[in-house]
């Protein structure tokens, strides 16, 4: 049960959840792939790729092009690089920067966990303003854990104020990678349905899904008292 006598500190992924970054993630392996003589992948196979943090990403793109340890490692050093600032072509999802202003509005206090690294991640939340509305910001590399370890979470909560033993607090995400984090907490999960996830909903742990952020603040104040 989460049961806050405050507003709820409110803990947020980033990659397919607050932000489309795909097709700039996409556009950085291409580059790198071609670059190598390497032949390009779809955009939604690197999608498919996303969630789990640059290593990730290069192990599972090593793995569907018979890279050697080797070229994955100097591939890898390339696309951060490249990566590094990529905004170009990430967009917002629609409602982000409304509900994020609502839910500052009535006091929550919000963060980002997220298996981004954190040069890029603050380069993306510099590039949409959106930075200073954050109280903490964790990055695949603030900690020597990446999600699903719940240690990132958990670190997050405690800098907004949170026991981090127990945290009354929520998380929002759209991954397996943030469901499973958020049952290791354990606190409240709400998906977002349009995002990265490949996993059929019903078969993540989660309190409540939604495909709008116009719905989200609704949500939130429902599930802080449940």
């Amino acid at each position: 049960m989460t049961v806050c006598m405050a507003p709820c500190p409110v803990v947020f992924d980033l990659d397919g959840t607050l932000i489309d970054s795909a097709p700039d993630i996409h556009a950085c392996v291409n580059a790198v792939l071609t670059q190598h003589g390497v032949a390009p992948l779809t955009l939604d196979r690197v999608r498919s790729f996303v969630g789990g943090g640059v290593e990730v990403l290069w192990a599972r793109i090593a793995s569907a092009t018979g890279l050697d340890a080797e070229q994955r490692r100097d591939m890898m050093a390339s696309f951060m690089v490249r990566y590094h600032d990529a905004t170009r072509l990430t967009r917002l999802f629609p409602g982000v920067t409304e509900a994020l202003g609502a839910l500052a509005d009535r006091g929550h206090p919000l963060g980002i966990c997220t298996n981004k690294p954190l040069g890029p991640t603050h380069a993306v939340l510099d590039h949409f303003g959106i930075r200073q509305i954050f109280g903490v910001v964790i990055g695949g590399d603030s900690l020597p854990e990446k999600k699903p370890d719940p240690a990132p979470l958990r670190a997050a909560f405690a800098a907004l104020g949170a026991d981090p033993a127990a945290p009354q607090a929520l998380y929002v995400g759209d991954s397996e990678f943030d469901a499973t984090c958020a049952a290791a907490v354990p606190v409240p999960f709400l998906i977002y349905s349009r995002g990265y996830r490949l996993t059929p909903i019903d078969q993540l742990p989660h309190r409540a899904v939604f495909d709008d952020f116009a719905h989200l603040p609704g949500l939130i104040e429902a599930h802080a008292a449940a």
